[in-house]
This record gives structure tokens, C-alpha cells and sequence, in this order.
């Protein structure tokens, strides 16, 4: 399985599931992003996902399509 991270801005406290695949190119379009999270094939915290809009915070671990992305705060970012 593919290992990624995804940094929180500093500004954010969260970032939308969908909004997280289009950034990780995980999905194609916003369109792509709903339908893969429609059809159950989104993981969070190792429990299937329906919510396109589900916020994501620190800590959080999403799994799709054999790729793991993990939310980090945004410590370390200038």
C-alpha cells in the first residue's frame, strides 16, 4: 500500500474528504470524488466513508484505491 501525507494549512483546522482526493489526485474531478465516496470505497479511521463532505482533521487516516493518506497539522510549514 502507497503511504502519503497531507499538511493541514496553517489556517485550517480541517479539509472536506472530496476536496482531499481531488488535491491528491486520487480522483480525476470533484464529480470522480463524490461517486468513489457514493460506491463505499473510502475508508476513514478503518470504517467505510458515505460523507462527501466529512472533515478531516489531524490525525485522521483515509484509504482508497490501495493508497493511505494521513492529515498532519500543519507544524513544520512555513
Amino acid at each position: 500500500m502507497q503511504k502519503e501525507t497531507f499538511n493541514l494549512r496553517p489556517d485550517d483546522e480541517y479539509i472536506e474528504l472530496i476536496k482531499l482526493l481531488k488535491i491528491k489526485q486520487i480522483a480525476q474531478t470533484g464529480g470522480h470524488a463524490k461517486i468513489m465516496v457514493e460506491n463505499g470505497e473510502v475508508n476513514v479511521n478503518g470504517e467505510q466513508e458515505f460523507r462527501k463532505r466529512k472533515k478531516l482533521r489531524e490525525g485522521d487516516v483515509v484509504v482508497v484505491e490501495g493508497t493511505q493518506v494521513e492529515i498532519l497539522g500543519s507544524e513544520g510549514l512555513i
